[in-house]
């Protein structure tokens, strides 16, 4: 069991997270990003399975065949696009699991959620390329993420990638998310 480099690495992401959510004015997003990771159910397997250099859910995962932990908290914090996932409305095929809009805020703490995550698990070597890397190795399994929303995480992680941190903050914070959404509130 390694309790205290799990608490440790997930304080640190969690706090770089509220960080970076202040920077773009998501105050409230920021000071509850990822409680749900000190809860017993992902605590104690995050500790179980911690690797410090990737996420001990596809450790579990490998181990088990199943993440408990990881489904726990994607059913618990809003800016993951597994926490969107519904019933189609479509009348014609309405047993039919689908992506549901994500309202901005939420895709925006993605970004952030990404950004630290690397930052945590690279260390020295991160780069503002390795989150649009990393979207784009798992883009063909993401299926049933909406079109809008995985348009809007390419078209940010691709700013990221070719302009930097600070000019995709900006631009989050005051286009971004100044910007009405599907749900018509902004």
């Amino acid at each position: 069991m390694h309790v205290w480099q799990h608490f440790k690495t997930i304080t640190k992401h969690k706090l770089l997270v509220t960080r970076y959510c202040f920077k773009i004015g998501l105050y409230w997003q920021g000071l509850v990003h990822d409680l749900s990771k000190y809860s017993w159910t992902e605590f104690s397997s995050g500790c179980k399975y911690y690797q410090g250099d990737r996420s001990p859910n596809n450790a579990e995962r490998e181990a088990t065949g199943i993440s408990r932990s990881w489904l726990h908290h994607k059913g618990r914090n809003k800016h993951h696009f597994e926490y969107w996932i519904d019933y189609s409305a479509d009348k014609n095929c309405p047993s039919v699991l689908t992506g549901m809009r994500m309202p901005k805020k939420y895709v925006a703490e993605m970004v952030m959620d990404r950004i630290c995550a690397c930052r945590v698990y690279k260390g020295g070597r991160y780069t503002s390329k390795d989150s649009l890397e990393y979207f784009m190795n798992s883009r063909e399994h993401l299926w049933f993420v909406h079109p809008e929303v995985k348009k809007e995480l390419e078209f940010l992680l691709t700013m990221l990638a070719e302009k930097g941190e600070e000019e995709t903050l900006h631009y989050i914070r005051y286009i971004f998310l100044n910007k009405q959404n599907d749900f018509g509130k902004r």
